[in-house]
């Protein structure tokens, strides 16, 4: 009896402690982020209020970058944007991490259709274990006047933004039908989100 009532409450705490860790570990981050922007701009309100107003700093912060949406989304605000862009490009440090960090940000925004193309499996990184990746771009390799084509695919390697690039055939490519934003939650997951059968076509196109 004892044992059964000790099993049945293991068991409910573990669906419990499953259930919440996500929701705590969102929260944690939200609470960071609400602290972490609210410490950069508070203090100018702190400064010309008089007074310090909790979560002022974040809000603005909100409204400027919802402002900046706005803006980038129009003829005009594009070319006032490109204008500032090609001045942080001038500068000489700046341009190296500027350009790396807005070509990741792109590579994974739903607007730019030019990222990622395909959800992909690819055997990697040895003979047996495979790998879920993002085709990203097609190329040509000359070597002594012979053309290989080859296709370049993004396999993360810690959660999403980091990875590595390989080089592979079309016939080492299999295709999923797996769109891009659900191939990104099951690398977000760590494969849980992975349905249990991957339909899959027989190339890129689906042809």
């Amino acid at each position: 009896m004892v044992e059964s009532i000790h099993i049945t409450f293991k068991r409910k705490f573990l669906a419990g402690l499953i259930v919440t860790i996500p929701a705590v570990i969102t929260i944690f981050v939200l609470v960071g982020i609400f602290k972490f922007v609210d410490g950069i701009l508070g203090p100018f309100f702190d400064f010309f209020l008089g007074e310090h107003i909790a979560g002022l700093g974040f809000i603005s912060a909100v409204i400027i970058i919802f402002l900046i949406g706005i803006i980038s989304t129009n003829v005009l605000g594009k070319k006032v944007l490109g204008v500032i862009e090609k001045i942080f490009l001038n500068i000489p440090v700046f341009k190296s991490i500027y350009t790396a960090i807005k070509q990741l940000v792109d590579a994974f925004s739903p607007e730019n259709k030019s990222s990622f193309k395909k959800f992909v499996i690819v055997e990697y990184p040895r003979p047996g274990a495979y790998a879920f990746g993002f085709l990203t771009k097609e190329c040509v390799v000359e070597s002594h006047k012979k053309e290989i084509p080859l296709k370049a695919v993004y396999i993360p390697t810690n959660n999403l933004y980091l990875g590595e690039i390989v080089l592979l055939d079309d016939k080492s490519i299999t295709y999923t039908d797996i769109s891009i934003e659900e191939g990104i939650k099951i690398i977000l997951s760590g494969g849980i989100a992975a349905p249990s059968k991957i339909p899959v076509t027989t190339g890129e196109s689906g042809k």
